[in-house]
């Protein structure tokens, strides 16, 4: 399944707009990207910063952004439908938001977003 990178961009905003307000605003310092492609097999988000739970004090306004990144290809080579890329789409930003706030892998999978 192949879906247009513009479409793709809008499946994404789309999902980080479904993150409740409450949320949403608690979000900092964090910049959200498309990549066509991505870093190892099975690959489908990645995020890369210092997650808010161990943010101390010391950390400060000059900080480059955390990055959350949204491997499109990856994405769509799972599935078959854009019904299916919508639905995972969602889930990876889920997941990589999850990250965000402190939450681990093993968490995640406990909470079913694994």
């Amino acid at each position: 399944m192949d879906v247009a990178p513009e479409r793709f961009e809008a499946l994404v905003v789309d999902a980080l707009d479904a993150i409740p307000d409450e949320l949403a605003q608690l979000m900092d310092n964090v910049a959200v990207v498309i990549d066509d492609r991505s870093m190892g097999r099975g690959l489908l988000g990645r995020y890369e910063g210092t997650p808010l739970t161990e943010r101390g004090f010391t950390y400060g306004d000059l900080v480059l952004p955390d990055r959350i990144t949204v491997f499109r290809h990856a994405i769509c080579a799972m599935c078959e439908s854009e019904a299916e890329v919508t639905h995972q789409v969602m889930v990876t930003v889920i997941h990589e938001v999850a990250h965000h706030f402190g939450i681990d892998d093993d968490r995640l999978n406990e909470l079913g977003w694994g």
